[in-house]
């Protein structure tokens, strides 16, 4: 029960940080959409951005993160708490000079990997020129956010969430001002976001570092290059770089084989992912980055029942919040876009073709989110190779299907084979964590589901009904479309607490009074 309270109020903390940053984020991309649209410049960037991304996914919110915190919270458990800090001080050192590695080898090589994610530039010279000019310039970035992640895993086992969360904030913002203040002094604007990219990544690393020396660790402190704790963190660490970011590797993938279909479809894919990683980002990983430290003090211990509760707890969590919120992405899609990016270069079209996007991507968002969670369970129990057997099944099946749907569906196809594929890889990593661990709590976690489940459709009937209210021929866009989005989603959040209390769901309650004690103590 202690680590189930500790463990949802450090969900709260990233959660609400996440927000902020989640926030910055549209903004971000309202920006962008607005002033270079979907067309073959903002292909470029989304192409050659999607590879310093799909790093910092796989390392801040995967395997650097997943792999480091379980050795670590070992080291403080059984070796005291100036062992771990040598630990610490030593992967900084050795991941510094590794990154340097990657980086210029990123650089050097940046055309042959911008052949190999978008082969479908390579029909057009100035696009492939511009894209693998952006690449070059991004590739930097990595250096920035793995040291920002280290400190993110660092931070967490201390207990400290809420700068590592609120972090990409920066990058938003400093993306912004790029287009306003940089992009404007070259023959391609699209240059100037790309240097945003790289300063916002510096300042991110910056916003740890005070965090980081207020616990005690000082880089600058005689420790030696090698800790024996770092041979077993990169034993955890080379399979999670695949088993922990599967949804990111198909993502990857559908922007390879998008880059064969028609201009813009890789941008449509850009903006509703970016939708779905509203949702995903505030609650799921928040929920998986916030539970990975309980579950790894439990298996240290060897808690099995413990470990088995906690993890119960957060998918019934996860569940609660991510169900709903599909609901919404799938019936309010148009508007929801229409609102963000509908203006300037973004016009009408792109804000059909992006909705098809996304209705497919929000099929798979509760799959996406479990997965996180089951994922972090495995790593805590410090077993890699099975997030990595099952993850590879996946992107098999998600090219199977890309290939396959893409000839019916063109983008559309594409997101919805990478929500088939996310709900294959939960399917697979249940039935193996059923296998490893016995029985997984399903009397507690079935009826919260299904209640879940229940109000999430009902809320569904309500945003439809309502929907044809506010979103009529006769609603114009702009303020009226937006009020109409307020208060469309306003009735649908009303009738799910509403239901979920008539119902009893234990979620609904545990949040409340979750709540309830932080204001009494005036933690929030």
């Amino acid at each position: 029960m202690k680590e189930r309270v500790r463990f949802t109020r450090a969900a709260g903390v990233v959660g609400s940080a996440t927000l902020l940053s989640r926030i910055f984020g549209f903004l971000r991309d309202m920006m962008i959409a607005w002033v270079f649209g979907a067309g073959a410049g903002a292909d470029a960037f989304f192409v050659a951005f999607r590879i310093p991304n799909l790093l910092r996914r796989l390392l801040a919110e995967g395997s650097l993160s997943v792999s480091f915190i379980p050795v670590f919270t070992e080291y403080l458990a059984n070796q005291g708490q100036e062992e771990a800090f040598r630990l610490a001080r030593s992967a900084v050192k050795m991941l510094s000079i590794l990154l340097l590695v990657v980086v210029v080898l990123g650089i050097i090589f940046s055309p042959a990997i911008v052949r190999i994610i978008a082969p479908g530039f390579a029909g057009s010279t100035d696009k492939l020129s511009l894209t693998i000019s952006l690449t070059r310039i991004m590739f930097p970035y990595i250096f920035f956010i793995a040291l920002m992640a280290l400190g993110m895993g660092i931070l967490n086992t201390l207990g400290h969430f809420a700068a590592p969360a609120a972090a990409p904030a920066l990058l938003s913002i400093t993306m912004i001002a790029s287009i306003y203040l940089i992009s404007p002094h070259f023959a391609d604007p699209i240059t100037g976001l790309a240097i945003g990219v790289l300063f916002g990544g510096a300042l991110q690393l910056s916003l740890q570092i005070p965090f980081i020396l207020k616990k005690g660790i000082y880089t600058e402190k005689k420790t030696a290059f090698y800790h024996t704790g770092l041979k077993k963190i990169g034993q955890l660490m080379v399979p999670t770089i695949f088993g922990a970011a599967v949804y990111q590797v198909n993502i990857l993938v559908g922007t390879l084989l998008a880059s064969l279909l028609p201009e813009g479809s890789v941008s449509f894919l850009y903006y509703a992912d970016r939708l779905v990683q509203f949702p995903l980002g505030i609650f799921a990983i928040a929920i998986a980055t916030a539970v990975l430290p309980s579950l790894s003090r439990q298996a240290a211990a060897g808690d099995i029942d413990g470990l088995k509760d906690t993890f119960s707890h957060a998918m019934k969590l996860v569940s609660f919040i991510t169900l709903p919120s599909m609901a919404g992405l799938i019936i309010l899609r148009e508007p929801i876009i229409a609102v963000l990016f509908k203006r300037g270069a973004f016009d009408a079209r792109s804000t059909q073709l992006t909705a098809e996007a996304l209705l497919y991507y929000s099929i798979g968002l509760w799959a996406f989110s479990a997965v996180r969670v089951v994922v972090s369970t495995f790593y805590a129990l410090q077993d890699t190779r099975t997030p990595v057997r099952t993850a590879f099944i996946a992107v098999i099946a998600n090219i199977l299907f890309g290939v396959i749907l893409m000839r019916f569906l063109n983008h559309g196809g594409l997101a919805l084979a990478t929500s088939l594929s996310s709900m294959l890889n939960l399917a697979l990593l249940m039935w193996s964590l059923r296998v490893k661990l016995g029985s997984l709590k399903w009397r507690e976690m079935g009826p919260s589901i299904m209640k879940s489940s229940f109000c999430s459709i009902i809320m569904g009937a309500v945003l439809w009904t309502s929907s044809v209210v506010f979103f009529s021929k006769k609603v114009s866009p702009g303020s009226g479309l937006l009020l109409g989005l307020i208060g469309t989603m306003t009735l649908g959040i009303m009738s799910y607490v509403i239901l979920s209390y008539l119902l009893k769901n234990p979620e609904l309650s545990h949040l409340f009074s979750m709540a309830q004690k932080s204001l009494k103590k005036g933690e929030c």
